[in-house]
């Protein structure tokens, strides 16, 4: 997977994510999959975060992988 590859999923799940907020009256089920696609971009910048680091310190970006949910979501900014 390429940096582009993933910078892609990223503009996807945010118009999604966008379309699902801007629905008049968001169901239970809209509101539940907000929250995922949330969990999800969470995963996808750290992932590029990963990625750009091994770069940039002569590792194989390649070698970057998905974290959990409950380790990316645990980090403290």
């Amino acid at each position: 997977m390429s940096d582009k590859t993933i910078l892609a999923h990223i503009d996807d799940l945010i118009q999604e994510e966008h379309r699902l907020q801007n629905e008049p009256k968001p169901s239970d089920d809209a509101s539940a999959r907000i929250r995922h696609i949330e969990e999800q971009l969470d995963q996808c910048w750290d992932l590029l975060r990963q990625r750009r680091a091994r770069r940039e310190f002569g590792e194989d970006p390649g070698a970057a992988q998905v974290r959990d949910v409950k380790t990316v979501e645990g980090y403290i900014g």
